[in-house]
């Protein structure tokens, strides 16, 4: 019969046994995972080409998706042993890509180190420290041809006629079948005409007809409120992107400055050379 030591050490074999095989703890992005007659393919080079495959493939299963890249990096390498020098159009591709590879690596620094909670603040002050609240307006209308029509229903509801009910039945405007509700809305969202006989309604009041160039109007104000400030939380992507935005148009200003810069401009060549690509060599 078994000891209760040899029945815990069983135990821990078969949990050992059974358990997920853990990654190397010194495998890093430096990691060769093949050579190709030397040539070494790192975990990195798998890394960045699983980035740029398209959305569909990087739902398979990550074995597949594993040795998928890496034959795919294998017969580019095998490949690439036989091919003689690039052409023009590679090389200039290469450069292309080396330079915003390290212009996105140099903003993304600057964008790192600009956010910080002081600078989000500070902006949010500039843009709303000194907001005045606005008014806003939520309001039903119903939408005629003719003004005699609209004094029409301005005396059925005077006489107690349910608002909604005309809308659905009388008005040609879209906001009709619902009742002719037009939610809330700030100034400088309605025709002129129309705002201005908003803006002096009282709460639960109907308008006089109003013209507007779609035809004659009347409103019923449901109420008006203060639009206050958004909270910086409530800001904070927008914050966010100014500030960066802000602070990389401020360092390329400061790094441009005393720069030799020679160029060429499209009096000089002709911009349609731009398709010529046989200039490529291609």
């Amino acid at each position: 019969m078994l000891s209760k030591c040899a029945i815990s050490a069983a135990i821990v074999a078969l949990l050992a046994l059974s358990a997920p095989v853990r990654a190397d703890s010194h495998i890093g992005a430096d990691t060769v995972i093949a050579t190709v007659n030397g040539t070494e393919i790192t975990l990195a080079h798998m890394m960045v080409l699983k980035q740029r495959l398209p959305a569909q493939y990087q739902s398979l299963p990550p074995d597949v998706l594993f040795e998928g890249i890496l034959d795919q990096l294998v017969q580019q390498t095998i490949l690439g042993e036989h091919a003689g020098d690039l052409s023009a159009g590679s090389v200039a591709a290469l450069e292309n890509e080396e330079r915003a590879l390290k212009a996105s690596e140099v903003i993304l620094q600057i964008s790192t180190d600009a956010t910080t909670d002081a600078a989000l603040q500070s902006a949010y002050d500039a843009l709303y420290g000194g907001a005045v609240p606005e008014t806003e307006y939520n309001a039903r209308h119903i939408l005629v041809e003719t003004e005699d029509e609209a004094n029409a229903l301005v005396e059925e509801l005077n006489g107690g006629a349910d608002f909604a009910t005309l809308a659905q039945e009388k008005s040609k405007g879209p906001s009709g079948p619902n009742g002719g509700q037009l939610g809330w809305f700030g100034l400088g969202a309605m025709v002129p005409q129309f705002e201005a006989a908003v803006v002096v309604m009282d709460a639960e009041s109907i308008s006089s007809p109003v013209q507007t160039q779609f035809g004659w109007h009347v409103i019923r104000l449901n109420e008006s409120r203060l639009k206050e400030a958004p909270s910086l939380d409530q800001v904070r992507a927008e914050l966010v992107d100014q500030v960066q935005r802000d602070a990389i148009e401020a360092r390329v200003a400061e790094l441009s400055d005393g720069v030799d810069i020679s160029r060429k401009t499209a009096d000089e060549i002709d911009p349609a050379l731009l398709d010529d690509l046989s200039l490529l060599g291609e």
